[in-house]
């Protein structure tokens, strides 16, 4: 198999961020479009938040990607995401993310992210059609320009789930309830990245989420500049640099199981930028440069199905819990949720909204979506029980 090569570029600050992602890119020297062509940059622009937060893309980051292009010689750029919120478009998060500020400044218009279209795609192994933003019908190529967070359902976040911006806003909820656990969404997406695949993907990992990700975490400096051609690749390095396992990822395992990318060490090159040039691999990336202390989940509990558990599956799975003393009760947690008949409501006039579990999908869209970060997920003891004593 031929191996994938992932540029891991150091960064210590987004004023070091053009000259990062040149060095990256041009160590990377991937094939791309002709210049006439229409390129899409596709940031994640999750929800409204200012840059020093990592929710989202930084605009150091967006703007170099954007530069580099335009020195290229392509003319024809356009960019955008379909958020998670259905209260905000695109282009007011983006201007509260400083994306759209930088994409002036390159002369970079937004794409039409406020309509979409169902395609269907029959090569799907679980997924056969996607509703595709428009903006992304129109374009030729995408340039994939993810951030690297925690991820309540899939653990982690990278290249491979920010492609899930390019379905049309509206139907992301749909998508969830469709395919409603961490193993059948990661196979959903894989398939979408073989239905668009980005000819180009850049990590903004100079300062990344951790904890109660991707919105609500804290921010964890890390220093770091990725790219690749190979969005699963790309997302185990990036699972090296937090010190989790990438096998513990669905995305990885699936993406590479699809033949979305690889995730296997041995297919991996890694050509580390920090002074010097120097070609490593994956292993040497988590021994020397894996941040033991990087807040993510790395119980075991919640990795497929194990028949012997099967009953207790339920006090398995983690669970979204409000905090009563962050919650304002905007019922943004509410509409947000996908199921058609809510998880969560406010129940007999409460000024707080509850669960019901037995409703709830896990897909976490409300915690995703909590303005106040008062939504977290909670592993239950069994579950912590198990990943301690028993490996699973």
């Amino acid at each position: 198999m031929e191996k994938s090569k992932v540029v891991l570029c150091r960064c210590e600050s987004y004023g070091e961020a053009e000259n990062a992602v040149f060095r990256a890119l041009a160590e990377l020297d991937a094939p791309m479009p002709q210049k006439d062509k229409r390129i899409l940059l596709k940031p994640n622009l999750l929800t409204k938040a200012s840059p020093d937060k990592a929710v989202t893309t930084h605009p150091a980051v967006f703007g170099a990607v954007g530069k580099y292009l335009r020195d290229k010689g392509y003319s024809d750029i356009t960019y955008g995401d379909s958020p998670g919120t259905h209260f905000m478009g695109t282009l007011q998060i983006s201007t509260a993310c400083g994306i759209h500020g930088e994409a002036e400044k390159l002369g970079i218009p937004l794409a039409d992210f406020e309509g979409g279209e169902e395609m269907p795609y029959p090569d799907g192994k679980s997924a056969k059609s996607f509703i595709i933003c428009n903006g992304v019908r129109e374009a030729d190529a995408i340039v994939n320009i993810c951030k690297m967070k925690t991820h309540m359902l899939e653990r982690m976040t990278g290249a491979q789930k920010n492609l899930f911006g390019i379905v049309y806003g509206f139907n992301k909820g749909a998508t969830h309830v469709k395919y409603p656990n961490s193993v059948a969404f990661a196979k959903a997406l894989a398939d979408l990245n073989n239905m668009f695949p980005p000819v180009l993907h850049v990590m903004d990992a100079v300062d990344a989420m951790e904890g109660n990700g991707p919105s609500g975490g804290t921010v964890k400096h890390m220093g770091w500049i990725l790219a690749s051609t190979d969005p699963v690749a790309l997302d185990t390095v990036a699972c090296c640099l937090m010190d989790l396992a990438p096998q513990l990822v669905p995305t990885n395992t699936y993406g590479e199981s699809y033949g979305v990318g690889n995730t296997a060490f041995e297919n991996i090159e890694v050509v580390l930028l920090t002074g010097e040039r120097e070609v490593t691999d994956c292993a040497t990336v988590r021994e020397k440069y894996g941040v033991k202390d990087f807040d993510v989940y790395r119980g075991a509990a919640d990795k497929g199905k194990i028949k012997h558990l099967a009953p207790f599956e339920p006090l398995l799975r983690k669970k979204p819990v409000i905090d009563k003393d962050k919650c304002v009760g905007c019922g943004i947690c509410v509409e947000s949720c996908p199921a058609e008949k809510k998880a969560v409501t406010f129940k007999d006039g409460a000024k707080i909204p509850a669960y019901d579990y037995k409703l709830c999908i896990r897909c976490f869209c409300c915690q995703e979506m909590c303005p106040k970060h008062a939504i977290s997920a909670k592993v239950s003891p069994l579950a912590r029980f198990i990943d301690r004593n028993w490996k699973i």
